[in-house]
């Protein structure tokens, strides 16, 4: 198994080429960010009074990746997650196949719906219409990275027949990874991506479903992958794990159920909280390599 470690870059952390450099150095095989555009100030937080700081103030995920594409070599550089209803398709594909170019091929995106609806309808997307929208941008941006014409024509998203260069280093496109839980998200990245980010919750409550992922049904959730892939005639789904420390527990566990990537947070509170606990997490999984 691979690890990861992710944060949200804001002007009071760590820099993101900063720990993009410290990370590739420690060893960790890739390094991700995170993305709200903007918090509106009617937001219903779900896991807080507040909206801390922190979500009101991420750095531009495709500015933090480029900034750290240029510094690293071979470090894996991806998103936890970009909210995909809040893009457009054309820009979109653009941004994410111009960082796969000048990062050499090392770009893992992860998208998923969103879950602040007054931030997606200020972008101009209906919330009761994110999932279709993620669809239909996703299915867009692999018509653009895939064919030298190429068009779209979904309820929400139209491209009339276009060229887009630069294509993505990857072949056919940097691997897509879809966040969330549930039956229906399963079954979305087995239509749409390569891959699933589950935020495992060990303490579980029923009103945790269809937020985050009970970590106790990881077992069921990997078998229920696998057979949709193999129905659909589709490779392996990668699982990218979220939420978890590195204690021994957890990672014999993911890695007992085929999880191939645990990426692990780092604090971004201040520089020196985020680059203590990555000197940790590098200690804690020597072990592991």
């Amino acid at each position: 198994m691979d690890f990861g470690v992710s944060m949200f870059p804001t002007p009071t952390s760590a820099g993101p080429e900063e720990i993009a450099v410290a990370a590739e150095k420690a060893g960790f095989e890739s390094y991700f960010v995170s993305e709200h555009s903007h918090i509106p100030v009617d937001t219903d937080f779900p896991i807080a009074d507040e909206v801390p700081m922190a979500y009101k103030s991420m750095y531009d995920p495709f500015v933090s990746m480029a900034a750290a594409a240029a510094v690293t070599e071979t470090i894996r550089l991806g998103t936890a997650i970009l909210i995909a209803p809040q893009h457009n398709a054309l820009n979109f594909a653009k941004a994410i196949s111009t960082l796969d170019q000048i990062s050499g091929g090392r770009i893992d995106v992860g998208i998923g719906a969103g879950w602040n609806a007054p931030e997606m309808e200020n972008h101009g997307v209906a919330f009761s219409d994110r999932f279709k929208a993620t669809r239909e941008t996703i299915e867009a941006m692999v018509e653009l990275w895939t064919k030298d014409e190429a068009e779209y024509n979904g309820d929400i998203v139209k491209i009339t027949k276009s060229w887009q260069w630069p294509k993505p280093v990857q072949t056919p496109h940097p691997p897509i990874f879809i966040a969330g839980s549930g039956p229906n998200i399963l079954k979305r990245c087995v239509a749409l991506g390569q891959g699933w980010m589950p935020i495992f919750q060990t303490e579980w409550n029923e009103n945790l479903r269809g937020v985050q992922t009970n970590y106790h049904e990881l077992a069921q959730d990997v078998a229920t992958l696998a057979e949709l892939a193999d129905a659909a005639g589709k490779p392996k789904i990668m699982i990218t794990g979220m939420g978890l420390p590195p204690t021994p527990e957890h990672v014999d566990y993911l890695m007992e159920n085929g999880v191939e990537r645990m990426m692990l947070g780092l604090p971004h509170d201040s520089p020196e909280q985020a680059f203590e606990t990555l000197d940790t997490y590098a200690d804690t999984i020597k072990q592991y390599r």
